[in-house]
């Protein structure tokens, strides 16, 4: 990594969530680290969502303990939700202003935004500070609130939202998206920004920890679950909002009816009833469904039971920036995965390692079609080490996500010499 004349490249990464959160943990904390192996000095300031008198006591020093022992400096203020506007506007000033002081004691070179809300701050610290700011685009928060029913389209707060998006885009200094075709949306075909450099890096995993099971890590899975024999179908996340629960249960219920042997594992930490309910409606009762929440560490150990992952999303303009970071973790697994279309680049790579099957719509017919084009691929012998590969190629922790950040790092540091 380039150095700042004899002393390392520093980072302060701001991140609009809380140090807990799933997402910080599965994909924040590991490129940081990867970000350490190039060099880098690395702060992070988070925003959390539940400071009590146990948060103080015990999970604090727990994670600032085992963060700095990662070489992360970590930083944090309380996270205010209502009302909506005021409170998001309240955060930002005063995540800038920390930012701010943090830049200008630690002689910080670039300021890395999660998302929309920490650019907002990361914008303000450069304007004070000279530091050069990444755009760590994470999807299309506007489109994602219409999709979500919670924006009308073409509303005050979506085009506000669009306008500052293209102003943090206009003053970043580097520019990361996750998907090309989201890439495409936002420069046009061939996806390059009028000055800043742009770096495709989609939700990559750590591939040490996940694994193909063999036939009898599979089956001892299985039978931890009460599972013995069966197919299992497996879901991770968020069920309900994107993840459409009618179809979710349409397409579990089309698989137990063409196989008996077929059982469903959702491991989620969202309200899950709704879900449930669906599935009793088509017959789909807790003998044939567990519904767990799962902490990401426990999660690998569950893929090992299951042999097909599901990545079911509504259809909407934001998708063409997503990219799931359970499908990584599915083909790190070995599982081959049935797929909403539409979704990022998720299409294009299952057609070109033959990965999965891709839903054409939510008919039963087309339903039935893809479970059928799903079994030879369950069938297909070679159908778990092309998932290894293919995530090996595309999805790779170290290869993928820390070779580009890092490259990234070095152009952005490069435009501001």
């Amino acid at each position: 990594m380039h150095e700042r004349g004899k002393r390392p490249v520093r980072s302060l990464y701001l991140c609009y969530f809380g140090i807990e959160q799933p997402l910080v943990r599965t994909q924040v904390l590991p490129y940081l680290r990867e970000l350490a192996a190039g060099g880098v000095e690395r702060t992070i300031l988070t925003f959390e969502p539940r400071v009590d008198a146990r948060w103080r006591r015990d999970v604090e020093p727990s994670w600032r303990a085992r963060l700095a022992a990662e070489g992360i400096r970590w930083e944090w203020l309380r996270y205010h939700k209502h009302p909506t506007v005021p409170a998001t506007a309240y955060d930002v000033i005063r995540g800038a202003w920390r930012a701010r002081q943090i830049v200008r004691h630690e002689r910080t070179d670039i300021l890395h935004a999660r998302s929309h809300v920490a650019c907002v701050m990361g914008a303000l610290v450069k304007r004070a500070t000279g530091a050069r700011l990444v755009f760590d685009i994470r999807g299309f928060m506007a489109e994602e609130y219409v999709d979500g029913g919670v924006w009308p389209a073409g509303g005050l707060l979506f085009r506000g939202t669009k306008r500052v998006e293209r102003t943090l885009l206009g003053l970043a200094d580097g520019i990361v998206v996750l998907t090309e075709r989201g890439r495409d949306v936002l420069f046009g075909p061939g996806g390059r920004a009028e000055d800043a450099p742009v770096e495709v890096i989609p939700c990559c995993v750590d591939l040490a920890r996940f694994s193909p099971a063999d036939d009898a890590g599979r089956a001892a899975a299985k039978a931890r679950l009460g599972f013995d024999g069966r197919r299992v179908i497996v879901q991770i996340g968020a069920v309900g909002g994107w993840v459409p629960t009618d179809e979710m249960a349409d397409v579990i219920a089309a698989a137990c009816a063409r196989d008996p042997r077929t059982a469903a594992l959702i491991l989620t930490h969202a309200p899950s009833s709704a879900l449930a309910s669906a599935l009793q409606a088509r017959g789909i009762g807790p003998d044939r469904c567990v519904i767990r929440a799962a902490d990401p560490e426990e999660v690998p150990a569950y893929l090992h039971a299951a042999d097909v992952g599901l990545a079911l999303y509504k259809p909407g303009a934001a998708k063409a920036a997503t990219s799931p970071t359970k499908f990584a973790e599915y083909l790190a697994s070995g599982l081959p995965v049935f797929a909403s279309g539409d979704v990022g680049d998720m299409d294009a790579f299952i057609a070109a390692d033959r990965t999965g099957v891709v839903l054409s719509s939510s008919s039963p017919e087309a339903i039935g079609q893809a479970w059928a084009r799903m079994e030879e691929l369950e069938r297909d012998p070679d159908t778990r080490q092309r998932c290894r590969r293919s995530a090996e190629t595309r999805f790779h922790l170290q290869d993928v996500a820390g070779v580009r950040y890092r490259r990234l790092y070095e152009r952005v540091l490069e435009r501001g010499a």
